[in-house]
């Protein structure tokens, strides 16, 4: 394939998404048959845990993954009803992009692409396990990506 130029001679900056992929996947159902035996009429209580991480595979190449830990209880006893755990991640072609754009598009618009789809693994993981639908609300990650910032900047001085 040749290599794309602008009219200056220079290389276009290419950014796409090669492949996504579950890296790890657990889903733990620690009280059934009992829990869904029992009327549950209350919410339950929700612990979400959201971790993303990135590294460089080769000279064009990043992997971006988001890790997932979810914990669903009762509000009235604290009965765990469900526990999943998902690493989901994705191969970014990152090819002629400067240096100082890096940071923003591994912390914003690569997990903004992938985090749909682990949205979904998250819901349908659920209903396997014999709940309705766990429906992760839709995570900011430029607000993420800034509020990082301005403590890595507060961090410095």
């Amino acid at each position: 394939m040749a290599e794309t130029a602008d009219t200056t001679g220079s290389a276009k900056p290419e950014f796409r998404m090669q492949k996504m992929y579950v890296k790890d996947l657990s889903f733990e159902n620690p009280n059934a048959p009992e829990v869904f035996t029992v009327q549950q009429s209350a919410e339950p209580k929700v612990e979400v845990n959201l971790q993303l991480n990135n590294k460089q595979v080769d000279e064009d190449h990043w992997e971006v993954a988001l890790e997932i830990t979810a914990k669903v209880s009762t509000k009235a006893d604290d009965k765990v009803l469900f526990i999943l755990e998902v690493e989901h991640a994705a191969i970014f072609k990152l090819k002629n992009i400067p240096k100082e754009h890096m940071p923003m598009l591994l912390g914003v618009d690569c997990p903004t692409l992938l985090f749909p789809f682990t949205r979904q693994i998250v819901s349908q993981v659920s209903i396997d396990g014999g709940f309705v639908p766990f429906l992760m609300e839709p995570v900011n990650f430029m607000a993420l990506f800034q509020k990082a910032q301005k403590e890595k900047k507060q961090a410095k001085n």
